[in-house]
């Protein structure tokens, strides 16, 4: 069974944690926040744009990116940005993955970049496109890794009524 997890650094934006929590219910997925948060917890934009899904999610708050990495030393650990040299649909996932996200407006930090160089991963997209949506490259993420997964724990089929 594929284990989920997204990790986002320092967030910015509580309708983009928003819509990530939505994604990570919708992939069932572990929700891994790292301070500081650029918006409380009780934001009215963030319950919106999580809607009634946020009471169900599994979600966990961590001081810092050090605090982050000590209490969670097992499965693989991913990291997007647009430096990396990896495509995200030809990088090989692990069944326990931790898919690791930047602030929205900057990013991963540089030196994480260079100690994790093998470990990171870019969504294609034309030159000079500076970025996506942190909650668009969220979900191309998650399903990138569960297609590679066939979906499993997934429903895949829906019936269209007559």
């Amino acid at each position: 069974m594929v284990k989920l997890h997204i990790v986002l650094l320092e967030p910015e934006i509580p309708q983009n944690t928003g819509n990530i929590g939505r994604i990570c219910k919708a992939m069932n997925a572990v929700l891994h926040l790292i301070e500081p948060l650029g918006f409380s917890i009780e934001d009215k934009y963030l319950k919106r744009a999580g809607m009634d899904y946020w009471k169900d999610l599994d979600v966990n708050y961590y001081k810092n990116l050090a605090e982050f990495l000590v209490k969670n030393p097992e499965g693989q650990k991913v990291f997007l940005s647009q430096k990396a040299a990896h495509s995200c649909d030809t990088f090989c996932y692990s069944s326990e993955v931790y898919l690791v996200f930047g602030k929205e407006s900057t990013g991963l930090p540089e030196n994480l970049l260079k100690e994790q160089t093998d470990s990171c991963v870019r969504i294609p997209m034309t030159k000079g496109t500076r970025s996506l949506n942190i909650a668009n490259a969220v979900a191309i993420l998650c399903y990138e890794v569960m297609r590679q997964n066939n979906f499993e724990g997934l429903k895949t089929s829906g019936t269209i009524p007559a």
